[in-house]
């Protein structure tokens, strides 16, 4: 492989690929970073609705091209600019303390609202007010882990390609598709149209989720809204739904974070759904 071929932090590529840390430069340039063996190794799969490869550059330390030898041959191979970099230069662009080597540039990869509604989603994560782009990117990743359909942000959420909801999502922001930026109210909207019912996730919610599952209601097409971690759903998208639901606390905890009422609430759908087919 020879010596590192980008040497200085202020090389035009790396400058390039640094100003992706910025959501303004993100947008604009429609491009994103992805960290990580397991992040790039799914990037390098993924291709985009219109068929083109999401990875476009990669960036690696010769270290990690000899560990992740796959994943370089593959990414070549998909047609991405491959670039050896000093470990300093790789630091220089990563947002992690301790940089794996590996860093893609990918292009944006949400799908309009309307695909997703046109495929008529049983399982729907609906992320509406979520600002921490940690919790994001968890949420993503269990509804992937849940077999979802498809994940939306509302407009009032964090951005889908913040490099904390990128890394948070282990890659699995790779894996179904994501809308991005759609008004909760037009996401409701149109979630009801296609068949689906709507649950807001909520504390404080009227409805029991164990209830819900005894009842047998939960086998149907489903969206499951959730709010911020620290003061939850606003009353009037609480009110958009048709039941809100609380996960029952059986012991002496106060609350449940965002990510792990999700998975809960998500997998109880999945179970009462593959229950219902079943039958």
């Amino acid at each position: 492989m020879g010596t590192p071929e980008l040497i200085s932090p202020r090389s035009p590529r790396v400058t390039a690929a640094r100003r992706l840390v910025r959501r303004a430069f993100r947008g604009k340039e429609r491009r994103f970073i992805a960290e990580g063996p397991q992040a790039v190794r799914e990037a390098v799969a993924h291709r985009g609705d219109d068929g083109l490869p999401t990875l476009i550059e990669l960036f690696t330390t010769v270290e990690a091209a000899e560990r992740y030898a796959d994943i370089v041959d593959a990414a070549r191979a998909a047609g991405a600019q491959v670039h050896y970099a000093d470990a300093a230069v790789v630091a220089d662009v990563s947002q992690t303390v301790t940089p794996q080597g590996l860093l893609g540039v990918c292009r944006f990869l949400d799908s309009p609202f309307e695909s997703v509604l046109r495929a008529r989603p049983r399982l729907v994560a609906v992320l509406a007010h979520v600002r921490d782009p940690g919790n994001a990117g968890t949420v993503l990743r269990c509804a992937d882990a849940a077999g979802a359909d498809a994940v939306v942000l509302t407009d009032a959420s964090v951005d889908l390609y913040n490099p904390k909801s990128v890394r948070a999502s282990v890659g699995s922001l790779f894996h179904l598709p994501v809308a991005v930026g759609v008004p909760v109210e037009e996401a409701v909207a149109g979630l009801r149209g296609a068949g689906v019912r709507i649950l807001a996730a909520d504390g404080a919610g009227d409805d029991d989720l164990d209830d819900e599952l005894d009842a047998g209601t939960m086998g149907g097409p489903t969206a499951w809204i959730f709010g911020n971690e620290a003061w939850g759903l606003p009353a009037e998208t609480r009110a958009l739904a048709d039941a809100v639901v609380r996960v029952p606390i059986h012991g002496r905890a106060e609350s449940l974070n965002l990510a792990t009422a999700a998975a809960v609430c998500l997998y109880a759908s999945a179970r009462a759904q593959r229950v219902r087919t079943a039958s």
